[in-house]
């Protein structure tokens, strides 16, 4: 099966570019951060100095995992649900579901490979420069020599590697279980990250304005929520769509379609709640906590320092991560309905129409995932402002969350629009023709 799975991705390599794309930009992340750890463990290199590289190791590497994980499910997930059909052709042919599961492993494995193998150079510069910030903010001395060595090096392909394992092992069960017998462990998980959230949330209120800890509580609490919501992304979207109505063809269909198609637009929904919570929620705690201590006419530590750049850090690559998968499955879903656009054309619906129709779903679901995200922002700022300035809701919140949710509409409505017009450009005789 593993040969099978090579001469898949010889046969037909776009269909495996997303999930490169993501391999890449995720080993070089995690090797550009963990690569710090080679540099703190140099000769010479000061205590300070190696807290700080360790400490962003350590934090920025974490979030960097998960989101590797994540980005590479979603691609993988989306790819191994359009090919539904080729599946069940070698299910009928004498595979059996371990070969199946063998054969997307596999060829998962090899492109994550190639990616992990292609960002080592990036990797190489990117902690470089990552060294310079730190220098140029003195939280490093100057003295100390940048080094990329095996800690950057496994790391970055260990954990790719895995996370392309585990992502492909899941993908394959997804579409070979029923979504009842997978529908009691989402909810269980999203209860207990619901409910873990909110009791990280109030700890806040046993917290100090002056202790150093504060922004943890509500940032973590935040982040938790946000995924009990994400989790529960297909039955929140469902409770709106019941409770909407569009007027018109276009947002009739709109409505139908992601009523139908709400279990599979689940990965789309979470990368919208987990962008929009997070980089709301540590964009606006920082804005406060900086404002605060220059209103109080202290100079930060290394330590304050250090926490904002990671913040700030973290945010980037959720921002980079979050694009690339919203890019990445709008574009796979989107092209993916080219015989489903056909069919609504020769059936009278004019190009207008399906755009509209397109633009819809994309804008009912920006909504949804902001709505939500929003919620889980605001169960962490105000409890971080309360206590720490005296404010319900910062000044700082309005504008923080306005650019987030330009980024998100910007991404999910601008790629379903302009794909969906790369696909109507087929003719409709012709996409209907085509093999789903």
């Amino acid at each position: 099966m593993f040969v099978l799975a090579l001469r898949s991705i010889r046969r037909r390599p776009g269909r495996f570019l997303a999930t490169l794309l993501s391999a890449f930009l995720g080993a070089a992340i995690i090797m550009t951060f963990h690569s710090m750890h080679d540099t703190a463990a140099g000769s010479g290199v000061d205590s300070v100095s190696s807290n700080t590289l360790t400490t962003a190791a350590s934090v920025v590497g974490g979030y960097g995992s998960l989101l590797v994980f994540f980005a590479v499910a979603s691609t993988l997930t989306v790819n191994v649900r359009q090919r539904a059909t080729e599946l069940e052709l070698l299910r009928c042919s004498g595979a059996t579901p371990a070969q199946l599961t063998r054969m997307v492993v596999g060829e998962a494995l090899a492109v994550a490979l190639v990616g992990a193998a292609l960002a080592i150079g990036p990797a190489m510069l990117g902690g470089r420069a990552l060294l310079g910030v730190f220098q140029d903010s003195g939280q490093v001395a100057d003295s100390v020599d940048y080094t990329f060595g095996p800690i950057a090096l496994f790391t970055g392909v260990g954990i790719t590697l895995v996370a392309a394992v585990g992502a492909a092992s899941l993908a394959v069960r997804r579409a070979t279980r029923g979504r009842r017998q997978r529908g009691g462990a989402r909810r269980f998980f999203a209860y207990a990250a619901l409910t873990t959230g909110a009791l990280a949330v109030c700890c806040t209120f046993l917290m100090k304005a002056t202790d150093e800890a504060l922004m943890a509580p509500p940032a973590y609490g935040a982040i938790l929520l946000s995924v009990g919501f994400a989790l529960l992304a297909p039955r929140l979207l469902k409770g709106l769509l019941d409770r909407l109505a569009l007027s018109g063809a276009s947002g009739w269909l709109a409505v139908r379609n992601l009523r139908q198609r709400a279990g599979d637009l689940a990965g789309i929904l979470m990368s919208l709640v987990l962008f929009t919570a997070v980089a709301t929620t540590t964009l606006t705690v920082q804005a406060v906590e900086s404002d605060a201590v220059e209103a109080s006419g202290l100079v930060k530590s290394v330590d304050a320092k250090n926490l904002e750049t990671l913040n700030f850090t973290v945010v980037g690559i959720i921002v980079v991560f979050v694009c690339v998968m919203l890019v990445n499955s709008l574009y796979a879903a989107t092209t993916y309905r080219g015989r489903e656009f056909g069919q609504q054309r020769l059936a009278g619906a004019t190009p207008g129409q399906v755009l509209g129709m397109v633009g819809a779903e994309a804008a009912v679901l920006t909504v949804t995932g902001v709505l939500f995200g929003t919620v889980a922002a605001l169960a962490g700022i105000v409890p971080f402002t309360v206590v720490r300035g005296d404010a319900v809701l910062p000044g700082q919140t309005f504008g923080v969350w306005l650019a987030v949710v330009s980024v998100a509409t910007a991404v999910t409505v601008g790629t379903s629009l302009a794909t969906a017009r790369k696909v109507l450009r087929t003719p409709a005789t012709e996409a209907v023709a085509l093999v789903a």
